[in-house]
């Protein structure tokens, strides 16, 4: 099949899965370590309106957050020694506490085998000293290391870690690490009226009105919109660019992006957690993600709640960008998988 026929067979995926509700808009992009190769923006932003969404549509990336921002901030950081993979969290959480906790690491936190939960059992407290204070005493799920359970809550204290060490805001080190206003925390109030909307999940006190260019996730909302698990707004051309520097630092080209290869070699090694596809941050290719079955064994990526995900090839030289609005009256997140892994292998070998 012909590179066109795939692009062609990709959007028909969007186009189906717009027509059976799965989500109102999606953006996507594919592109190569030399620069975008196919880019396709289907649906309205809303099924409501008739308002077509564009390139330049901006989607909350939700946890893409914690590969683009959180995990790209602690590479550098451990770059600069600013931080060491092996430090103990109770380092810099003097509340992490405990025979079950003394032995967690960083490292841990990021390959999310820390034994915290998904998510806090209450509702998410008002502020970061509260978070903190939840997050390290609440009882831990499961012995460290033995399993891979994909925790908000470990990143949300990384987020607190990479802002502590870099000492400003997430939100400001991520603007300084990577400049591109379309992939940011805080959309201008122009940007913000033509962004993708979401709607608040049922236990979110937002709920009843329409979220546009305001964080999705409740945790991040009590957080001021900036966290490290979720927060992160962009448009597919700036998530896309930022593929484009991870894929060519990937593949071992001459430095000219902010990542250093080697470390994010260090960063994409699959943990030796029993079971788990992780590595730091990002997830790895396994034919049952939703990357689909054609990725190379290589291959690394990430998904958010929304309906967004990246996945990027170094073996193909590919990187592959899909956003969508799924929260916004949308299917479930199992339909959703089953998009991205069609939208993927459409795009073939």
């Amino acid at each position: 099949m012909s590179e066109r026929s795939r692009w062609r067979a990709a959007h028909e995926v969007l186009v189906d899965a717009r027509a059976a509700g799965v989500f109102p808009a999606a953006t996507a992009e594919v592109g190569s370590s030399g620069g975008t190769l196919w880019d396709d923006a289907v649906g309205t932003l809303t099924f409501d309106d008739q308002i077509n969404i564009d390139l330049e549509t901006p989607f909350d990336l939700a946890s893409l957050t914690k590969v683009i921002a959180t995990t790209s901030l602690l590479m550098k950081l451990v770059d600069d020694a600013r931080l060491a993979l092996y430090e103990p969290v109770a380092a810099s959480f003097l509340e992490w506490r405990g025979a079950d906790r003394e032995a967690t690491t960083v490292r841990d936190l990021l390959e999310h085998a820390s034994g915290l939960a998904a998510r806090l059992v209450d509702a998410p407290p008002e502020s970061r000293r509260e978070f903190e204070h939840d997050i390290c005493v609440m009882p831990l799920e499961y012995p460290l290391r033995t399993r891979s359970v994909y925790s908000d809550l470990g990143f949300i204290l990384l987020g607190f870690l990479a802002a502590d060490r870099g000492r400003g805001s997430l939100a400001e080190l991520f603007t300084s690490f990577w400049t591109d206003p379309n992939l940011t925390f805080e959309l201008p109030p122009a940007v913000k009226r033509r962004a993708a909307p979401t709607l608040p999940l049922e236990e979110d006190p937002r709920r009843g009105r329409r979220l546009a260019g305001e964080v999705h996730d409740n945790y991040a909302a009590a957080l001021g919109g900036v966290a490290g698990h979720a927060g992160l707004f962009g448009t597919a051309p700036a998530v896309g660019a930022f593929a484009r520097a991870l894929l060519n630092a990937a593949r071992g080209a001459p430095r000219s992006t902010p990542f250093n290869g080697a470390r994010l070699a260090q960063f994409l090694t699959r943990s030796a957690v029993p079971g788990s596809s992780r590595a730091l941050g990002w997830d790895t290719m396994l034919p049952t993600s939703s990357c689909g079955i054609r990725m190379s064994p290589n291959a690394f990526g990430h998904v958010g709640f929304t309906g967004t995900s990246l996945w990027i090839d170094p073996g193909r030289d590919r990187y592959f960008v899909l956003l969508t609005n799924r929260v916004c009256g949308g299917g479930t997140v199992d339909q959703m998988r089953t998009v991205r892994r069609a939208f993927h292998d459409a795009l073939g070998e």
